[in-house]
C-alpha cells in the first residue's frame, strides 16, 4: 500500500492512478479516499489521487491536537511535494473543501481549481450538532447488514437511495470485530472537532473570495443541514463564475456519483483543459 512520511514523520496512505489533469480528492472529516470509489468510474481520463488524512482509513493516528484545517492542509501539500506536482485541482468533500478554501488563500499557487462538495464559508449549526452527535463513537449496530438498515432510517434528507448504497457506506466506514462493529478513525477525533467548534470564531468568507479567483464549483445537496440554499446564493453573487449544481434528494454530503454532481465536475474539469 502507497505511504509518503509527513514532515513530522507521521506514515499516511494515499493512491495515484491514471495521468492527465491531478486532481487531488480530499473527503468527509471522519471519512477516507474511499468516499470517491463512487465518482472515479465515471471521470473522465485523469490522474486521480486520494489521501486518508492522519488519525483516518490506513493513515497513522497522531493525537487530536494534530487532526486541525492547517496541519491536514500541510499535509496535503507535502503528498504535491512528495508526488512532484507543482499544482492540482482540489476536489473537497465537507472538510475536504473547508482544506480547499484554506489552501486558496494560503498557497495559491499550488491549486489550479477547486470544486466544492456540500460546503462553504458558512456551517451551519444544525448540521454541526448532528455531526457531533456520532463523531468518535461507535455505532450500536453489531454488523453490516444492520448498520446500513440504520443508515437509511436516519440519513434524513436523502430519498431514492438504493439499499445496496447504504451497505456499501458501511462497509466503507465501519470495520468489523469480534465485540461488533468499530469506527475506522481514531477516537480522538472527536475532541479535535469540539475543540475546534469550541474555538470557532474566523470568518471564512475571505478565504472564498480567494478561490474565487481560479475555477470554481459547488455542488449542494438539495436537502443539506450544513450548506444552506442562502449560503449559496451569496457564494454565487461573490463568485457569478462559480459552477453550481444543487442534487435533489440528498442532504449532506451527495455520493458524487447523481447526474448533477458528475455535470458540475465535468464542466469544471473541462475550464482546466
Amino acid at each position: 500500500m502507497p505511504h509518503f512520511t509527513a514532515p513530522d514523520g507521521a506514515s499516511l496512505f494515499y493512491t495515484d492512478a491514471g495521468h492527465g489533469i491531478p486532481l487531488l480528492c480530499l473527503a468527509g472529516l471522519t471519512r477516507n479516499s474511499s468516499d470517491f470509489d463512487y465518482l472515479a468510474p465515471h471521470l473522465p481520463p485523469l490522474r486521480l489521487i486520494r489521501m486518508d488524512y492522519r488519525g483516518r482509513g490506513k493513515s497513522d493516528w497522531t493525537g487530536a491536537q494534530t487532526y486541525t484545517v492547517p496541519q491536514e492542509a500541510t499535509d496535503a501539500l507535502a503528498l504535491l511535494d512528495h508526488l512532484g506536482l507543482e499544482s492540482a485541482a482540489i476536489l473537497g468533500t465537507s472538510r475536504g473543501g473547508i482544506l480547499g478554501l484554506y489552501l486558496s488563500a494560503t498557497a495559491p499557487e499550488r491549486l489550479r481549481g477547486l470544486i466544492l462538495n456540500d460546503v462553504g464559508p458558512v456551517l451551519e449549526p444544525l448540521g454541526l450538532e448532528r455531526i457531533k452527535e456520532f463523531i468518535g463513537r461507535r455505532p450500536a449496530a453489531h454488523s453490516h447488514a444492520a448498520a446500513a438498515v440504520a443508515l437509511e432510517h436516519t440519513a434524513e434528507g436523502f430519498a431514492n437511495v438504493p439499499p445496496s448504497r447504504w451497505m456499501e457506506e458501511a462497509k466503507r466506514h465501519f470495520i468489523a470485530t469480534d465485540q461488533g462493529l468499530d469506527i475506522n478513525y481514531d477516537p480522538a477525533l472527536r475532541q479535535a472537532f469540539l475543540d475546534s467548534l469550541n474555538a470557532q470564531t474566523g470568518d471564512l468568507w475571505p478565504l472564498f473570495d480567494a478561490a474565487c479567483a481560479r475555477p470554481l464549483a459547488l455542488i449542494r445537496g438539495a436537502n443539506s443541514d450544513l450548506l444552506t440554499q442562502a449560503t449559496a446564493d451569496e457564494m454565487a453573487s461573490r463568485c457569478p463564475a462559480m459552477i453550481c449544481e444543487e442534487v435533489p434528494d440528498r442532504a449532506h454530503i451527495p455520493f458524487l456519483d447523481e447526474a448533477e454532481s458528475l455535470r458540475a465536475i465535468n464542466r469544471f474539469l473541462g475550464l482546466l483543459l
